[in-house]
């Protein structure tokens, strides 16, 4: 799957959207039901009068397709809410249950598969931790996985599964050195289709993308998206990765690779320039426990529950948060944007003390010139990259690219 092709930006569907230029009537029912269940999404709820409003598509059709969805349980009403003339409104909304979608984040040290609802809450997850990522140890943790997790579902839940997307990182093998793997070990990535590896197992649709670009997919669909038309996006993993999103759309660029804030140029401590990844990264404060006799193990148990490891932690928080001061003020020299967003696979109090770390760190940067953007914490948390993956195949079944829905009429 391209990344230019991701359910959170590249091209629209004309072909779909113009019954003028002769598209099939049932297409453009199709779309326009992808379009009402976007909308509901992005708002939470939304009664009739507010989606033909916002659509541009009829009162009788917006009509139809309400109750056709409603009808296939995809809507719910809510509560009527009453105006001062007239008859009430019923908002609708998606209705969590009605499908679901596996998501699975491979990382450096651990993987996780977490099953999610239509809503994009979690409802089961399986975590494993591992030296490093190996391609049949993880197919067989994904395979299996989803057995386990499937059979806590009922017979009717297994039916309104829409798939399989994970998130991994790109290109594995180049990092051999820095997680201490074994680089033959690690070469076995090279010439390894995950994507067919996954399929092939299992009878649901799998799709594939970066683990930086899911978690940014993530932040736009559930998170902070709909405050920011534009931000930069930044996820410490083991290795800092990121996105861009500029017009409520994610950008990838021309080789799929815009975001990836990990090669960024900053200087280290030592004035010497260095890569944003090899000071902001977990893989750094894993080496500082090391060093200093600390086992760094609890920090692939659970991302939400670190322990505080005093001083190296200190250490590593305010370096990384002078590289990332740096790698904001790049980003936008470049491109004005609105926000710029940190997350990554650690607890919220760690996110916290690092965003205060890093407004401090911008005010000792020299910003003539600067608009200083805003400094946001990352709603959707360590979890980012599994969501984002198992958002792939809802955003393929049912729901519309964030960019379609920025056009929508006001």
């Amino acid at each position: 799957m391209s990344l230019t092709d991701g359910p959170y930006g590249g091209p629209a569907q004309p072909d779909v959207i113009d019954p003028s230029g002769g598209a099939n009537q049932t297409r453009v029912r199709a779309y326009n039901e992808r379009l009402v269940m976007s909308l509901v999404r992005r708002h939470g709820s939304l009664s009739k009068a507010d989606i033909a409003r916002r659509s541009g598509l009829s009162a009788q059709t917006v009509s139809v397709i309400m109750r056709a969805l409603e009808a296939d349980g995809l809507l719910i009403r809510g509560a009527p809410v009453r105006g001062r003339v007239g008859q009430p409104s019923i908002p609708m909304r998606l209705n969590p249950d009605a499908v679901f979608s596996f998501g699975v984040k491979i990382g450096r040290r651990s993987a996780d598969l977490v099953l999610m609802d239509f809503v994009g809450t979690i409802r089961l997850h399986l975590h494993q931790i591992h030296t490093y990522p190996l391609p049949d140890d993880l197919v067989t943790f994904i395979v299996e996985g989803i057995g386990k997790l499937e059979q806590q579902l009922t017979p009717d839940q297994r039916g309104r599964i829409a798939g399989v997307g994970v998130a991994t990182p790109f290109e594995l093998w180049n990092w051999a050195e820095e997680v201490g793997a074994p680089r033959q070990e690690m070469d076995k990535w090279r010439d390894f289709d995950l994507q067919a590896a996954i399929a092939a197992r299992i009878p649901h649709p799998v799709f594939l993308q970066n683990d930086g670009t899911s978690a940014c997919g993530a932040e736009l669909a559930f998170g902070v998206g709909a405050s920011y038309p534009d931000f930069v996006y930044f996820y410490i993993g083991s290795f800092i990765g990121g996105g861009v999103v500029i017009n409520s759309a994610l950008f990838s660029g021309r080789t799929g690779t815009a975001g990836a804030v990990g090669p960024l140029p900053v200087a280290g401590k030592d004035g010497r320039s260095t890569q944003l990844l090899k000071i902001a990264s977990v893989f750094v404060l894993e080496k500082l426990l090391r060093e200093r006799g600390i086992d760094p193990e609890p920090l692939w148990y659970s991302a939400d529950d670190w322990i505080d490891f005093g001083e190296p932690l200190e250490t590593w928080i305010q370096d990384s948060a002078a590289a990332l001061a740096q790698a904001v003020v790049s980003a936008v020299s470049i491109i004005d944007f609105s926000a710029a967003v940190i997350d990554g696979g650690f607890p919220s109090w760690v996110r916290s003390r690092l965003l205060a770390a890093t407004r401090k760190a911008l005010k000792t940067l020299d910003l003539q010139g600067v608009t200083v953007p805003d400094l946001v914490e990352g709603a959707v948390g360590s979890h980012a990259r599994a969501i984002g993956g198992a958002s792939l195949p809802l955003f393929s079944r049912y729901l519309l690219d964030t960019n379609v829905l920025f056009k929508e009429l006001s």
